[in-house]
């Protein structure tokens, strides 16, 4: 009965130690393979690159629409992009006319 009692107290004894290497070693595989871990950092990098890509066409785009924007200035307006506009958005073309958009 003394070895069971000697077992009981060391299993007493070591138990929380356990509790902690277990809770440490969760974090630390956590740190290393969770989704912000250390193993996440290549998929960020390559994350950033694809974006920085959609972030250049949206700026040209961007830049495109601005221009079309200033022409089209109440103030000083381009008579051939108002023309335009003004044909192609209420339809008045007439049936021989061929309108080419321009991009």
């Amino acid at each position: 009965m003394s070895k069971a009692i000697t077992f009981l107290s060391l299993l007493r004894s070591a138990a929380p130690s356990a509790l902690m290497f277990l809770v440490i070693a969760m974090f630390a595989g956590y740190a290393v393979m969770g989704s912000n871990g250390v193993l996440a950092w290549g998929d960020y990098k390559r994350q950033l690159q694809e974006r920085r890509l959609v972030l250049a066409k949206l700026e040209a785009e961007k830049a495109v629409l601005a221009n079309r924007v200033a022409l089209l200035d109440p103030r000083r307006a381009n008579p051939d992009m108002a023309d335009e506009l003004i044909r192609r958005e209420l339809g008045l073309a007439h049936p021989d006319e061929i309108i080419l958009p321009v991009k």
